[in-house]
């Protein structure tokens, strides 16, 4: 994909190329770069509107056929024309899609999977139903997660509980101050007897990771883990070592407190797929974690119901999971229009933002969206299913100022008002 700084010239020569009687694909480029308007809009507050490419479907509805002879950017019909904001796809250079939907028997086999894990998860976490998807989400893309909340609200409960179901190895590491990184990814010790050094691995290798208040270890214990979360392995001495597979880092971190806190470097912030913030729970779902307690269900041994060799088969099948070009197009677009607020939203929301989201979010909406199409029972992914992600996938990637701050405006706002600038396919 080769970018296009010049938003302008590039949606004018992609109109150029279209023929004369084609209004329709004249009309489905960007509005907003259009001739004067902007000013405009922007003197009465206004909100501008990414038109994206039209869909198959009356009303704009995004249709997915059943069973496509031929998907979008296969070698044998590659896309040609694909413009949104400002990002020009070189059909060369564009990636094949997969060779074929899902069957009806691998959805079949992928819903069932999903239910027993969903089950699991439920008998031992009391509500708590977004946090369900986003650790299933992330279970399916191999994706890593981010949790904020305040203490007691199941955050270790539920990796636990999910590690258990699918039969992984999960270690638990306390964050404090003190923390090395070798504390972390392990590091080598004498042995007097042979008169070598051994390597020791540490608790980051394992299947499920949880990194508990990670923002109380210190700036050179948080980079220890880039590697790892990246890379998926670790390095020792001169050595390189492998992580299991599945890997996926669930970090917490409590908002209020700060004393002895370490804020985490953007760098670190990206590499997580996802950030969910957890809320309290409803006196009645309270309630119900008392009676659960009193059951003992919490002090009995956890079975798997599903294996590691089906994790790995359903996040095969993730990466099969159809997007249409046009979502692809709805997804640049979000992630374009978080680069250039003040062209969308109210100068007065975009003056809080100081910079957007990297093309890291754009990675993260499209396979969180498979993933959770595949959840859904789905082998397409539908607009929805990037609409219901746009918070977990941004709130750490949009970075709002001081003023921000000082204006109390909660960064879940200005993301709503930037989405809600974008035409729907």
């Amino acid at each position: 994909m080769v970018g296009n700084v010049n938003a302008e010239e590039s949606v004018a020569e992609e109109r150029s190329r279209l023929p004369d009687n084609d209004a329709d694909a004249r009309g489905g480029l960007l509005d907003g770069f259009g001739e004067g308007g902007d000013a405009e809009n922007r003197e009465h507050g206004e909100t501008f509107t990414v038109a994206l490419p039209p869909a198959d479907g009356p009303q704009g509805d995004a249709v997915v056929p059943q069973e496509p002879e031929r998907l979008a950017g296969t070698p044998e019909a590659p896309d040609e024309d694909v413009a949104v904001a400002g990002i020009d796809t070189t059909p060369e250079r564009t990636a094949p899609a997969p060779a074929r939907y899902l069957t009806p028997d691998e959805l079949h086999w992928a819903g069932e999977t999903v239910e027993a894990i969903s089950t699991a998860f439920a008998s031992r976490v009391v509500g708590q139903t977004r946090l369900q998807e986003t650790l299933l989400v992330a279970l399916l893309t191999g994706g890593h997660v981010l949790l904020e909340s305040v203490p007691g609200l199941a955050k270790t409960t539920a990796a636990q509980t999910i590690a258990q179901a699918v039969g992984g190895r999960f270690h638990r590491i306390q964050c404090t101050p003190d923390l090395l990184p070798s504390d972390i990814v392990g590091t080598q010790v004498y042995n007097q007897h042979s008169g070598t050094f051994e390597t020791q691995l540490g608790p980051v290798h394992a299947n499920f990771v949880l990194l508990d208040e990670i923002n109380r270890s210190s700036a050179k214990t948080q980079s220890a883990m880039l590697e790892a979360m990246q890379e998926r392995q670790t390095s020792i001495g001169d050595k390189s070592y492998a992580l299991p597979d599945p890997f996926l880092v669930l970090a917490t971190q409590n908002p209020i407190e700060q004393e002895g806190t370490y804020p985490l470097p953007e760098a670190q912030m990206d590499r997580f797929m996802l950030k969910d913030v957890l809320d309290y729970p409803s006196p009645a779902e309270e309630a119900e974690v008392l009676r659960r307690i009193d059951s003992g269900i919490f002090a009995a041994p956890a079975d798997p119901v599903v294996s590691i060799a089906d994790v790995k088969r359903l996040q095969s099948l993730v990466a099969r999971v159809y997007v249409d070009p046009a979502i692809i197009n709805y997804i640049v677009g979000i992630g374009y229009v978080t680069r250039h607020p003040r062209d969308y939203i109210e100068p007065r929301l975009a003056a809080y933002v100081d910079f957007g989201a990297s093309p890291r979010a754009s990675i993260a909406f499209t396979s969180a969206a498979r993933a959770r199409a595949l959840v859904d029972g789905r082998n397409h992914v539908v607009p929805d299913d990037v609409k219901a992600l746009t918070h977990r996938v941004l709130r750490h990637r949009v970075t709002l100022g001081f003023e921000a701050a000082a204006d109390e405006v909660a960064v879940e706002s200005i993301i709503d008002a930037m989405v809600g600038g974008i035409r729907t396919p």
